[in-house]
């Protein structure tokens, strides 16, 4: 077991792999001697060398059109998107490529691909670099997308999603990624966590709260606040990814708390937890003693100020109030 951060367990997810399979490789933009813009790749070239760590020009639909076509030839290619906001430059080999080959072949061809991109707001990096955008991605059918929320899991889903046979889209919070704050013991060696599946990092009674990525923190840190200050017991729930979507999860803690909270940082118009909500009226509406409520960002682009920044994202007392505000009702 090691202590590590977001950043360095996905980057001995990605060492541990390609030292186990030749067929895995890296592509992006300066993920090589500069080790990525984040510093996640640092050290892989100079192990693996420019064979199988490869950079490339600054053009996403390069990145991700190469990613594609190694896929459905053997390979199992993890490609770095440097932003998330920058995917919108290969949307065709994402959406009209990637998602829709497998179904297209009957099976037949497969597409084992990694795209791996930084998301989020919250470190002052303005409106073309701090986008949520896996709303848009989830909408795609024939992709796959994971939200880890902690070290551990992001090394496990990242495994999973490296030896799933559909393309994956793996979005990692840049807030978390060298966070000493969030860092956790993490085992050396292969392991993995199954796409699809959420988990309860917190168990309660009073109230269900579901959130992704850097929210999930958020609302845990929510949690015990309220728990100390109020006596007030939260059920946090980590969807961990959104496609395939572990609605089972949701239900179940919804029928014994009969209150839920969806909280992402993406914009309220649009966003995945509208889904997660609708889902929940449709299955387990009799089990619901309030609506069910989204905590949000606004809609707008996400400001380079970082006062302004901070007003839009949910923050830890945005939780707090709007947890109060629905157990108030009751």
């Amino acid at each position: 077991m090691s202590n590590l951060t977001y950043l360095e367990a996905i980057r001995e997810a990605i060492q541990e792999v390609m030292q186990k399979d030749e067929n895995i490789f890296l592509i992006g933009e300066d993920i090589g001697l500069y080790g990525g813009s984040f510093g996640l790749t640092s050290g892989l070239f100079a192990e693996f060398g420019a064979e199988r760590v490869r950079d490339t020009p600054i053009s996403e639909s390069v990145i991700i059109g190469t990613a594609v076509g190694s896929a459905i030839t053997g390979m199992r290619p993890i490609l770095e998107i440097m932003f998330s906001d920058f995917t919108g430059c290969g949307m065709d080999q994402i959406m009209n490529q990637a998602a829709k080959i497998r179904y297209m072949f009957g099976g037949k061809a497969k597409v084992p691909m990694v795209l791996r991109t930084a998301t989020g707001g919250g470190a002052g990096f303005g409106p073309h670099h701090s986008q949520s955008l896996e709303a848009i991605f989830a909408h795609i059918p024939g992709l796959k997308v994971v939200m880890p929320s902690c070290p551990y899991d992001a090394k496990g889903l990242f495994i999973s999603a490296v030896y799933d046979n559909n393309p994956v889209i793996f979005l990692e919070h840049k807030v978390l990624y060298k966070s000493k704050k969030y860092a956790q013991e993490v085992p050396k060696g292969i392991y993995t966590i199954p796409l699809g599946k959420g988990e309860i990092k917190r168990p309660g009674k009073d109230i269900s709260i579901v959130a992704t990525s850097y929210m999930v923190q958020k609302s845990l840190e929510a949690a015990e606040i309220l728990q100390k200050d109020k006596q007030i017991d939260c059920e946090i729930i980590d969807l961990r990814t959104i496609k395939p979507l572990d609605i089972d999860i949701v239900l179940e803690s919804v029928k014994k708390t009969g209150k839920l909270i969806c909280v992402e940082e993406a914009c309220s118009f649009g966003g995945f937890m509208g889904e997660v909500v609708a889902q929940v009226m449709e299955k387990g509406f009799d089990y619901l003693d309030a609506p069910a409520i989204r905590i949000a960002s606004s809609n707008n682009p996400v400001p380079y100020s970082h006062i302004l920044e901070e007003e839009m994202i949910p923050s830890v007392d945005k939780i707090k109030d709007r947890i109060l505000s629905v157990l108030s009702k009751n």
